[in-house]
């Protein structure tokens, strides 16, 4: 049996050591971009929005994301590079004990309500059969 080398790329093996293809990159769009595309896209007439798309070579969901961003003030006055949105301080083992006991107290309210509504029901319901059952008593001859 003739023995394979170890740079011979066998069906199935490991990939060869050398990726002929490079790894794309990720665009980035400057904030000047990002604004200048919303108004533009904002302002084209009906039909139109598509277009400057296409001669961007932009997705819908990126005009989407820019304008939520810009509503909320994240793409204001800085020329800068997209930056990813700062994240919101975690909460405390404290909080979260004390959001998980309420959530439970929540649910052990509508538990009790339920069951307490379970029991007028079944106490009327053996009010009415007592009531049923004295009048057949008397009925009879």
């Amino acid at each position: 049996m003739p023995v394979e080398s170890e740079s011979q790329e066998r069906p199935g093996g490991p990939p060869s050591r050398r990726d002929p293809a490079p790894r794309p990159s990720r665009r980035v769009f400057s904030t000047a971009y990002k604004l200048r595309i919303i108004a533009e896209y904002e302002n084209a007439p009906h039909g139109e929005k598509g277009a400057i798309l296409r001669r961007e070579g932009l997705f819908s969901s990126h005009v989407v994301e820019w304008t939520r961003a810009r509503d909320a003030g994240a793409l204001g006055g800085s020329g800068g590079a997209a930056r990813s949105p700062e994240k919101k301080p975690g909460k405390s083992a404290e909080q979260i004990e004390l959001e998980k006991l309420r959530r439970e107290n929540e649910r052990l309210k509508a538990k009790l309500a339920t069951t307490e509504t379970a029991l007028d029901i079944m106490g009327k319901a053996r009010v009415l059969l007592e009531q049923i059952s004295e009048s057949t008593d008397t009925e009879k001859p």
